[in-house]
């Protein structure tokens, strides 16, 4: 297939248009600064511009079969009231942008579309949530809520649609894993809050192939999907098997009101978390090649 790709230079997206390429898929790329984006990916790759609020010409796709929607304003930040609607519109007014230019186009056929697990909201404690579980209440959950909405309207143009809800993404180039590991290798790590919430995690090989699955797999169509693995720990378990990883203590307790100091209305999504399981991903074949914590981050932190 030919497909096109936001967010491609991304924290997720370079590893996924490696992987698009290395299965004999062309790779077409939406982005604000197309020169800039080229210059980091494999040859090839083509582009066009993008930003998520000007009107997308259905050209801009480039006879694209597929499209694969990764592009947002960054969740891990200062949640002021600007970024908060920064957060909201980049997602939702990117997402409608980009549908109607699909379906201008005509020719694409599938089309996976981000979310989030905290589309669940975060005071659901230890209670296992599945793609049919409801949504929460709160900020996150509201966006992922219109984000997802907007994802579906590509299916009145009879476009195979899939929403991946994406869980906490491991890696130490990027995202939570990359900032807890200044502290745990000084020693001075350990759980946050509680530590009784649920980190639902992914190791990021795991988060770009089971892109690349749903991209290929009718079974999935039409429904969202857990983006985690099988296995979600609690945050306590999550700080204890980080420290043993890299041989460090881990018995640093943060406690919540040091976190929302620092983070504000943020240190929701630290402090409550969710336990999140991939039904959906596990019925329809996928497998992950990293589905215990311990193993994900012994092969990270190699």
């Amino acid at each position: 297939m030919k497909v096109a790709v936001t967010g491609a230079t991304g924290f997720l997206g370079t590893g996924l248009v490696q992987g698009l390429l290395s299965q004999g898929h062309g790779v077409h790329v939406l982005t604000r600064d197309v020169a800039r984006a080229l210059e980091k990916l494999p040859p090839g790759v083509t582009g066009a511009p993008f930003d998520g609020r000007t009107a997308l010409a259905p050209e801009a796709l480039a006879g694209a079969d597929a499209v694969i929607h990764l592009a947002g304003e960054p969740v891990a930040q200062r949640w002021s009231r600007d970024a908060k609607q920064r957060i909201h519109d980049s997602r939702v007014q990117g997402t409608r942008t980009l549908v109607e230019a699909m379906k201008a186009a005509g020719t694409v056929k599938r089309f996976v579309s981000t979310s989030a697990i905290g589309y669940y909201g975060g005071t659901r404690e230890a209670e296992p949530l599945t793609e049919q579980s409801p949504p929460g209440d709160d900020f996150l959950a509201r966006v992922c809520v219109d984000w997802e909405a907007e994802a579906w309207g590509a299916r009145g143009a009879g476009i195979g649609t899939v929403v991946l809800r994406m869980g906490v993404v491991l890696h130490p180039d990027g995202g939570a894993l990359h900032k807890m590991l200044p502290p745990f290798r000084m020693g001075a790590g350990g759980p946050v809050g509680s530590g009784r919430q649920y980190v639902s995690w992914i190791h990021r090989e795991d988060a770009q192939a089971l892109l690349r699955f749903a991209l290929e797999h009718a079974t999935l169509e039409d429904g969202p999907v857990n983006a985690t693995a099988p296995e979600p720990v609690t945050n306590a378990a999550f700080a204890h098997a980080l420290g043993h990883a890299l041989g460090r203590p881990s018995v640093m307790h943060i406690p919540a009101f040091v976190v929302k100091a620092a983070m504000g209305e943020m240190a929701k999504v630290v402090l409550e978390g969710q336990r999140v399981l991939p039904e959906r991903a596990r019925e329809s074949g996928f497998t992950f090649r990293f589905p215990e914590l311990e193993a994900a981050l012994k092969h990270l932190l190699a």
